[in-house]
């Protein structure tokens, strides 16, 4: 929370505790132990802006009924030095307390004095924290539940960043394995089809377009020159020619996202020695044993429902054995405090597997947090959408980010808590009007800016302003407004704490609607230049807070719309 925020807070205990005492001390209240009590900010205004259990918490410590006790807390409060104006008692004992104008003008000089650093804070105290997101298959084209996890994990990274952690954005390139096998196999029998080959496609390949179009710009480019060429040979050829082209357009699309990743880790580094490192860690612990011609972990005895293979007949290591390796490299060998994954929610089983497997080895499983992502539909006209109209083919990220705007995307797919279903209305995207979130948002801050362009037309300049000036801010608008804009801080901390930065999205929508609600209440232009100033400096304050959180949330930011 903000400074000024938590300092009311604190001064609300110390002024609790500060009049108890008195009470004690005068004997309107017997001299006893209390315990701790709880301050909040009520649902109903009308109930103070900050309220206290502190009397009904108290009611067995002094054997007395919550109320007598609250009333003479209050008759002994003193709220000298404070941002608070009032405490009442209210209901079955409560003690409710009320800003005084003071804090409304404090606030709003604290948002003006960090400007862009506002809402920031120190809550992480530098922590290392790794998010890796999207981290897609490099075997294909980038799909929706990509896209939502872009915006997600890159969203949710910007806020820690906000929130005082030191983060680092990553994407993991699943460059070996089964999958990549697999990979070359389709490429391989759409490479041989090409040259008349009546072969079959094995019912688990690939058999996207994507595949029979690089196969065919392999044979443009290299003719018939492997097709007599051994199996492993033409298959590698292949692979070394696609992968790297779908990894560039992976690079491709996430640039065009606006997504800037710190590091690309590839799997293949991991089998350079890594896996080998972890699977002999787990020899020597007495981790795993031999079936079947595999080696196999016992994960049952570490949270797994069933065991698993850890090396296959064939020799090759498996993907679960790779993600060991990866986690520990995480967590271990970089040395991150914390490792956050966003995992699509079908990967629901594998997270109490992964954390198991790192207690086995020693790392603590609590330094690994997975969020499980749901699926998105796609809807338009009321209707799920699954085929491109311009290509014909399964929607993917490229199509969405060529047809709807970049802040759409980002914003939209930020307007709801990863563990729940979403639908994506891609008519609502292109929308320019109120019923779009991020254009809503967006014409909030043009307005301000077409307010400040009018008033300098006129020849009025906004000028900074007293306290007193602040503290005319009093209509309930006023002070609604810039109570929210209070709540950025906390809203940002919670934000990254929950690893929910949807809920900046939503406090946005807020802060634009509040905006509105005040501008069409309170006039900006009038005659009172003071109140005309003051209302400035509040404009102003909430055109520079929209701007620091789209700016965070990588949304562009026009001064006239």
């Amino acid at each position: 929370m903000s400074l000024i925020v938590k300092k009311v807070q604190q001064d609300i205990r110390e002024k609790i505790l500060e009049a108890t005492a008195r009470a004690m001390a005068d004997g309107t209240l017997p001299t006893v132990p209390t315990g701790d009590f709880i301050i909040e900010v009520p649902a109903d205004r009308k109930n103070g802006d900050f309220s206290s259990n502190a009397a009904m918490a108290w009611a067995r410590d002094f054997h007395k009924a919550p109320r007598m006790i609250a009333d003479a807390i209050v008759s002994h409060m003193d709220l000298a030095g404070t941002y608070l104006e009032r405490c009442e008692m209210a209901g079955a004992g409560f003690l409710n307390f009320y800003l005084a104008d003071t804090y409304y003008a404090a606030i709003l000089r604290d948002i003006r004095n960090k400007g862009a650093d506002y809402g920031r804070s120190d809550y992480g105290k530098g922590q290392r924290i790794n998010v890796e997101f999207i981290s897609a298959n490099p075997t294909g084209p980038m799909h929706m539940g990509n896209a939502r996890g872009g915006a997600l994990g890159d969203c949710l990274a910007a806020v820690m960043d906000a929130a005082g952690y030191e983060v680092s954005r990553e994407f993991y390139v699943n460059d070996a394995g089964n999958q990549i096998e697999k990979f070359a196999l389709s490429l391989d029998i759409r490479y041989r089809q090409h040259f008349g080959e009546e072969i079959e496609m094995p019912e688990d390949s690939y058999h996207g377009e994507d595949i029979k179009e690089h196969a065919e710009a392999f044979a443009a480019l290299y003719g018939d020159k492997y097709l007599h060429e051994d199996e492993a040979v033409r298959r590698k050829a292949l692979v070394d020619y696609a992968l790297p082209k779908n990894i560039d357009l992976m690079r491709e699309n996430v640039a065009k996202y606006r997504i800037v990743y710190d590091k690309w880790f590839f799997e293949s580094e991991l089998h350079k020695g890594e896996v080998a490192e972890v699977i002999q860690l787990m020899r020597d612990k007495g981790l795993t044993y031999e079936k079947d011609g595999a080696l196999w972990y016992k994960a049952t005895e570490h949270g797994g429902e069933k065991d698993e293979v850890l090396i296959r007949a064939n020799g090759n290591p498996t993907y679960f054995a790779a993600d060991i390796a990866y986690h520990r490299n995480k967590l271990q060998v970089r040395g991150f405090d914390k490792a956050i994954d966003i995992w699509g929610a079908d990967h629901h089983g594998h997270v109490a597997r992964m954390k198991g497997a790192l207690e086995a080895i020693g790392i603590d499983g609590g330094k690994l947090d997975v969020i499980l992502m749901q699926l998105v539909r796609l809807m338009s006209g009321g209707e799920v959408v699954r085929m491109s109209k311009r290509t014909g083919k399964a929607i993917t990220l490229t199509d969405l980010l060529n047809d709807i705007p970049i802040d759409a995307v980002r914003f939209l797919f930020n307007m709801r808590e990863p563990g729940s279903q979403m639908e994506f209305d891609l008519d609502l995207a292109v929308e320019q009007s109120a019923q779009n979130p991020v254009y809503y948002c967006q014409y909030a801050h043009a307005r301000i800016c077409s307010i400040f362009r009018k008033l300098e037309a006129d020849g009025i300049t906004p000028r900074d302003c007293t306290e007193a000036e602040l503290m005319r801010l009093n209509a309930p608008e006023e002070r609604e407004l810039i109570r929210h804009l209070a709540s950025l801080t906390d809203e940002i901390i919670t934000a990254a704490k929950n690893y929910d930065p949807a809920k900046i999205t939503r406090y946005t929508i807020d802060l634009a609607s509040l905006f509105h609600k005040f501008y069409n209440a309170c006039r900006v232009s009038v005659e009172d230049e003071a109140l005309m100033q003051a209302r400035l400096f509040l404009c102003a304050c909430v055109r520079d807070t929209i701007k620091n959180i789209l700016t965070m949330l990588k949304i562009s930011v026009p001064e006239t719309m």
